[in-house]
């Protein structure tokens, strides 16, 4: 009998992708963009960030079985949900908020088959996500400009 993994990498990957079903239901459910909507969005680039990881990790298992058609077959796949993160991180952290209703809907087509019957996920998961990400954003320039020094 083999061992079966509770956090797999696919188990992750649908987990954050019904947090992101969930954080789109609430976003369009908004009239105006306050402080809310921002953390559900930065909440929706993490998890497209742990979408990414995970699809990587699971590349990276089928080269080591030396299925690499396979492996490349999923990270084209999955493609979209880091470039996805890139583009909405980049929108988040300047301010560009004109843009951010096209790069939303732009996601939903990935999502229509998560059915969202029932909010399950608390509010406290979003809260304090967009400083969290402002924060990122400003570590990872920092990091930056001191490698170009």
């Amino acid at each position: 009998m083999g061992v079966i993994n509770v956090n797999s990498p696919g188990k992750r990957r649908n987990q954050a992708r019904r947090t992101i079903a969930e954080a789109l239901r609430h976003l369009y459910s908004k009239r105006h963009l306050d402080a809310e909507a921002k953390d559900l969005a930065a909440l929706i680039v993490f998890s497209l960030r742990e979408i990414e990881q995970g699809v990587e990790e699971s590349a990276t298992a089928w080269e080591k079985r030396d299925y690499f058609r396979k492996a490349d077959q999923l990270r084209t796949e999955w493609a979209w949900a880091g470039q996805t993160a890139a583009a909405l991180s980049k929108v988040l952290s300047a301010g560009w908020w004109e843009d951010l209703p096209d790069l939303l809907a732009n996601l939903l087509p990935h999502f229509q088959d998560v059915t969202v019957n029932k909010l399950t996920r608390s509010p406290a998961l979003w809260q304090g996500c967009f400083a969290r990400l402002l924060q990122d954003e400003a570590s990872k320039a920092q990091i930056s400009q001191s490698q170009l020094r």
